[in-house]
């Protein structure tokens, strides 16, 4: 069941979503040749103490780290360690935070210095997906409208659309109704309506679709190990579009 979230429940939404932006930003400025994955976990993690709020996914279904930090051929769920980015690398930095009894989730791709133009494209396409599919997060659309958006833009880009993980309704639960897949048919699946709250997340690879799980039961990886790239942000559906919940409090945008 979709839940329709109150105006004064989206407000609190925003003020999480202020600090899941605000820590990312943080932990993105951090990125460069030579720091550990691990260190950029410790960075979100240190902030989610100052701040006073829980990382979303430390004891998520056994997750241990407060950060999912995925490098290259990586698609989510990347678990940090003493890996040392290195330039030309790409990473993908997926954190959320629960404040008082509400959830927000965003997720962005960078550069590690410079990078190859593929992995330049990559990343370009899959942001515009994501505001692809947002633009259709509208009430009196389907969620197939948001699906179909996000293949499109990613396909005509000459990339693949991971079919594994998808998005997800987004409130008092991390992951709530509906699932958002990333690809699909216009005009399908449940009618958006104002306050749904949702966690639109494209994963694109830069080879096929298909991925595998690593050892660790937690790291997602291209089965063809291409470059794969990951944006999300939370949003709710109001009666005049969609409004960004994860965002920081500033005129600059997370991405």
């Amino acid at each position: 069941m979709i839940s329709i979230k109150t105006p004064a429940e989206i407000e609190k939404m925003v003020v999480a979503g202020r600090v899941v932006a605000e820590i990312l930003q943080t932990v993105k400025a951090r990125v460069r040749p030579g720091i550990t994955t691990r260190e950029l976990d410790q960075v979100a993690y240190r902030l989610c103490l100052e701040r006073k709020v829980k990382p979303a996914f430390k004891g998520y279904h056994g997750y241990p780290f407060s950060l999912c930090v995925s490098v290259n051929e990586e698609v989510v769920h990347g678990f940090p360690s003493e890996r040392k980015l290195a330039a030309g690398d790409i990473v993908s930095l997926d954190f959320g935070v629960l404040q008082e009894g509400y959830f927000s989730d965003a997720a962005l791709t960078i550069p590690v210095g410079p990078i190859s133009p593929q992995a330049e494209k990559l990343i370009r396409v899959t942001r515009e997906a994501l505001f692809a599919g947002l633009a259709q997060a509208q009430a009196g659309h389907r969620l197939g409208d948001i699906s179909a958006a996000v293949q499109e833009r990613v396909e005509t880009g000459g990339f693949s659309v991971v079919r594994h993980f998808v998005g997800h309704g987004i409130g008092r639960a991390l992951h709530e109704d509906p699932q958002i897949p990333n690809f699909g048919e216009s005009g399908r699946g449940p009618l958006l309506k104002p306050g749904m709250v949702l966690a639109v997340e494209p994963m694109v690879n830069a080879g096929g679709y298909e991925v595998e799980i690593l050892s660790d039961g937690w790291t997602a990886v291209t089965k063809d190990r291409s470059l794969s790239a990951h944006f999300e942000h939370t949003v709710a559906v109001t009666e005049n579009g969609y409004r960004i919940l994860s965002q920081p409090d500033s005129e600059t945008p997370l991405f």
